[in-house]
Order: structure tokens, then C-alpha cells, then sequence
């Protein structure tokens, strides 16, 4: 028995939606920049109203973000459902290597990171969601660890974590990278 539901067919049409939806405003605010592309724009590229747009995206920066939520809710994952005797690290170290360095190493990322830094109002929306993604990691990683929500040292290890990302930028070799970090954060430095 599998261990989620199979979406039924309304649930596909709308992360089938959605996906047309993002896709697009990347195509165009890549071809175009940011500033230059409307809301409008967009939702005709996609073939939707604007208020089919808004009702999958909340704002005009968060099409660009498509996959925040996801992102959310794989970190929790990575640290929830680790296998039995698997610390916290570990498994964020896991995740890491599984999702991440595939990123990193996307021939897209190039394109994508200087729309992002070349668009004021997209650099503030990206500082704002990592700061998201850092309080409900840490949070998480506090649950697991029967610590108060609010723990400095799990708010630590959640911000570090997520720097691995940008540490791991440019790299030659991006997996390399990931061990190094991990390995400092399991042995400390030496």
C-alpha cells in the first residue's frame, strides 16, 4: 500500500495549473526581467485569469519562489521521518546530498540566481523566505530534540544548514562541499 494517497484528477489539474503558471513567469522574467513583466503578462502566457494566478500564487515575487512550500515541508520531513538511530544532522546531510546538490549543479541555476540578485524586490523576498525556512526548520529540529521552540542552538544548526546551498556555489565539486560542511557540523573544527 503506497504511503500517500495517489492525487486524484482535480488535485493533478491544479498542481498541473500551477506548475503552467510558474513556468511561464520564469520564461518571462527571464526573457524580459522581473520589472518589466506584469502579473497580466503572465497569466496570459499561462493561459489563466489573474485570479486563477493569485488563487495559486500570492504575490508576484512568490512566482518566482514556486517551490517554497515544498521546501518547508521536505526539510521537516528530512528530520520527522529520519530512519530509527539517524541524528538530525545526519539526515539533513542526507537531504543535502539528495536535493540539493542536484540544484547547485542545474545549468539553470546560473540564469535563475542573476534574476534573483538583480531584482531588488526579489533579493527581499528570498532574504524574508529563508528566514521563513530557518524558523520552521529549527523549530522542527527542537520538536525532534524535546527542546523549546525558540532554542538558540537549534536555530544555529537551522541557519547553517541552509547556508549549504550558497557555501556550495560555484564549487567544483558541489557533493565535496556538502560532506566538508556536515562533517564540521557532526565533529567541529579542527
Amino acid at each position: 500500500m503506497p504511503d500517500s494517497p495517489i492525487p486524484g484528477r482535480r488535485e493533478r489539474k491544479k498542481a498541473a495549473t500551477r506548475q503552467a503558471i510558474a513556468d511561464a513567469a520564469l520564461e518571462l522574467f527571464l526573457e524580459h526581467g522581473f520589472d518589466r513583466v506584469s502579473v497580466r503578462d503572465v497569466a496570459e502566457k499561462a493561459d489563466v485569469s489573474t485570479t486563477t494566478l493569485f488563487a495559486h500564487f500570492p504575490s508576484k515575487e512568490a512566482l518566482v519562489f514556486d517551490r517554497e512550500e515544498e521546501v518547508d515541508a521536505a526539510l521537516a520531513a528530512a528530520v520527522r521521518e529520519r530512519p530509527e538511530g539517524q541524528g538530525v544532522v545526519e539526515a539533513l546531510r542526507a537531504h543535502a546530498l539528495k536535493t540539493w546538490v542536484p540544484i547547485v549543479t542545474d545549468p539553470r541555476r546560473e540564469s535563475f540566481t542573476s534574476l534573483v540578485n538583480g531584482t531588488s524586490a526579489l533579493r527581499e523576498y528570498a532574504e524574508r523566505m529563508w528566514m521563513r525556512h530557518a524558523d520552521a526548520l529549527g523549530t522542527v529540529i527542537a520538536e525532534e530534540l524535546g527542546r523549546e521552540p525558540d532554542d538558540p542552538a537549534c536555530a544555529a544548526l537551522a541557519r547553517f544548514v541552509l547556508e549549504v546551498p550558497a557555501l556550495t556555489a560555484g564549487r567544483d565539486d558541489p557533493r565535496a562541499t556538502v560532506e566538508t560542511v556536515f562533517d564540521l557540523l557532526l565533529h567541529g573544527w579542527r
